[in-house]
């Protein structure tokens, strides 16, 4: 809705200045310097099983690696609101993922998903994601793989509001609607490569933007973290050990606990 605010000045001129409300925004009722609710979400699931390596399917990876998050957060701070788009392996669409984040009011969105790299069985490291412009042929390519998910949905053009996900303009587009929470999802995603160099000591392809429908109607801080590549063979043999997922997840976990800290004591 656009609104005209009317400032008289002391020549008696008036002067008219506008502003941009956009209704479709919801605020946040809870103080944003609290990070009290949580919700983790297992990438794919179901028939929409992810990436594959040469017996890891990515549905089940991020399930495992999600829930052993979830639960070195809930034993070291219980006062945590712990929440999982699924517990199990089932398709959860997109939409419902970041509709169920805004419906539990979370403070924080983290979507795991495992990398691959059709071209090359040697790409290998860690990179987290945030919404926005792509900055690379590369950063397009995972957005579109990932969002190529919706093909698997019942009415997705209707949905979607006519989104193709095979459309570089259409990933442009959409990674343009959320800005609001950009700085707290970029302080976050940067706290997630960093754990992943000083704890287990993996390549960081850094942070990066891309047009994520999963993050796309957040309304709060949101990343999306790809853990590996499942298309390298040594990669896809740590993420499918207990021993690698237990290290990915207290990566993820440490920067959790660095950037509460920072944000609630700010």
């Amino acid at each position: 809705m656009l609104k005209l605010l009317k400032i008289v000045g002391a020549a008696g001129c008036l002067l008219l200045s506008v502003a941009f409300v956009f209704q479709d925004e919801p605020e946040k009722e809870n103080d944003p310097r609290k990070i009290d609710v949580v919700v983790i979400d297992p990438g794919h699931g179901g028939h929409d099983s992810g990436t594959r390596g040469r017996t890891a399917r990515e549905s089940r990876t991020t399930l495992k690696i999600a829930l052993a998050l979830g639960k070195k957060i809930k034993a070291e701070m219980p006062e945590v609101k712990v929440l999982y788009t699924r517990t199990s392996d089932v398709f959860i669409e997109l939409d419902e993922r970041s509709a169920y984040a805004n419906r539990n009011k979370a403070d924080l969105f983290i979507s795991i998903h495992c990398n691959a790299s059709p071209s090359s069985r040697s790409a290998l490291g860690t990179e987290t994601y945030v919404m926005g412009l792509h900055k690379s042929e590369g950063n397009l390519e995972v957005a579109k793989r990932e969002n190529s998910v919706i093909l698997q949905e019942k009415d997705y053009k209707q949905k979607y509001k006519g989104f193709d996900p095979t459309s570089p303009l259409a990933h442009i587009m959409l990674a343009n609607y959320q800005s609001a929470f950009l700085s707290s999802s970029l302080r976050f995603a940067g706290h997630v490569e960093e754990q992943f160099r000083k704890l287990s000591r993996r390549k960081s392809r850094g942070v990066k933007q891309a047009g994520f429908i999963v993050l796309w109607r957040t309304t709060m801080p949101s990343v999306l973290v790809e853990t590996g590549f499942l298309s390298n063979p040594t990669e896809e043999a740590y993420l499918n050990s207990s021993s690698g997922q237990d290290e990915v997840a207290e990566s993820v976990f440490n920067a959790f606990k660095q950037y509460r800290r920072e944000m609630e004591r700010y």
